[in-house]
């Protein structure tokens, strides 16, 4: 792209969600290419992020979903696009998307938008609410997996579906550059014993991440007499009372000696290297997890639910052969077949555990690195700026 764009980028928040983390490493591909990204948010702790990654933040009440916010919102984003003369409207998250969209219809901008995962629909309600996110003249699917779920609900063209994934900075998470030090400190905070194999869940805690089955699938090893395993909660709670109820379910389930709940992970690569298998049981379409890239990227084997990533996310049988699996993959919701799967994982010799962690690695560095998802990126702008000139 020949000129410079200014970029409206609206977000509910900047905690630290898929959209979130999303909208960061957005504002770093536009700022290092020369556009100007301004984002609108409710704020959080990614702010300073996204200012020290070229951005400007504007403050706005993005993540209400109170229509006479939205309403009002609509008003300070028509401001802010024709006081700053930005020339694309790209929403991240539904709340803010509703705004973002009346905006773009208000001052004749391209509306974009990016689905990070698949939102449940249980009823009309919901369905009209979700069916902004595929109103963009480009809709953006962070997984094949979310592009064919965003196709068959709203028949949305696949001109108009792009995906684009998510990238992982392969020189941070490279299992080559973590010291035993650090392995060790990680160990030590979650009181894992020195013979014990770590199963990590990383990400927020939300009952659509699938914790419980996890918990179910903890009970069962113990169950069946499997010793030596430390299962991690390594999980962000935004006040949910979903964490309550998963200790409840621990201590119903005599688990508390097997599983360990902590905050949020201050050094990630050497968690992911702490690990002997990092695991999504997602109940509900993620699309496309960060965790499971950088777990990966740091030459883990990983074990996900059907929902928990796609085939262009987890080399997994019987998709692949067993010499080209970067992982396993298990039904959604059966934490007998979790449990059985890591069972399979663990009966595996060392040395091909650690074959299918380097070719998750390879896997990762080879089609989720910078350079190939920033180009994918200033293309689709290049594409949208052309659309509009031609207008």
């Amino acid at each position: 792209m020949n000129r410079s764009l200014i970029v409206l980028i609206v977000v509910p928040t900047l905690h630290g969600g898929a959209a979130d983390t999303g909208v960061v490493e957005l504002v770093r591909i536009l700022a290092a290419a020369g556009h100007r990204p301004i984002v609108a948010s409710s704020g959080g702790r990614l702010t300073g992020v996204v200012e020290a990654a070229g951005g400007e933040n504007v403050r706005l009440d993005m993540d209400s979903q109170n229509p006479a916010v939205v309403l009002r919102n609509v008003f300070a984003l028509v401001g802010l696009v024709r006081e700053r003369g930005c020339e694309v409207v790209h929403a991240h998250g539904r709340a803010a998307a509703w705004s973002a969209f009346a905006c773009a219809k208000l001052t004749g901008v391209p509306f974009v938008t990016t689905w990070h995962k698949g939102f449940r629909q249980q009823n009309g309600f919901k369905r009209l609410y979700n069916s902004v996110m595929a109103r963009g003249i480009r809709v953006i699917a962070v997984s094949e997996q979310i592009a064919v779920l965003v196709n068959d609900r709203y028949g949305t063209s696949w001109d108009r579906l792009v995906v684009v994934p998510a990238s992982v900075d392969g020189n941070r998470f490279d299992p080559a550059t973590v010291s035993r030090e650090r392995i060790e400190a990680a160990r030590n905070a979650w009181g894992v014993g020195r013979g014990d194999r770590v199963i990590l869940v990383a990400g927020r805690m939300l009952r659509r991440k699938g914790h419980h089955v996890v918990v179910r699938a903890m009970s069962r090893l113990k169950a069946m007499g499997v010793k030596d395993f430390v299962c991690v909660f390594a999980a962000e709670d935004q006040g949910t009372r979903y964490a309550a109820e998963l200790w409840d379910q621990v201590l119903a389930a005599e688990a508390t000696d097997v599983v360990r709940i902590s905050g949020p992970l201050d050094d990630l690569p050497a968690a992911y290297a702490a690990a002997s298998v990092v695991v999504s049981a997602a109940v509900q379409p993620e699309g496309l997890q960060r965790a499971l890239l950088e777990a990966q990227a740091m030459a883990r084997p990983v074990i996900v639910s059907e929902l928990g990533a796609g085939a262009d996310v987890v080399l997994a049988p019987p998709a692949v052969p067993h010499d080209r699996m970067t992982g396993l993959r298990f039904a959604t919701g059966d934490d007998a077949a979790l449990a059985a799967a890591l069972i399979q994982l663990f009966s595996l010799p060392e040395s091909v555990q650690s074959a299918i962690g380097g070719r998750g690695r390879s896997w990762v560095l080879e089609h989720f690195n910078a350079g190939a998802v920033s180009e994918m990126t200033l293309k689709l702008y290049a594409d949208v700026a052309a659309q509009r000139i031609a207008a």
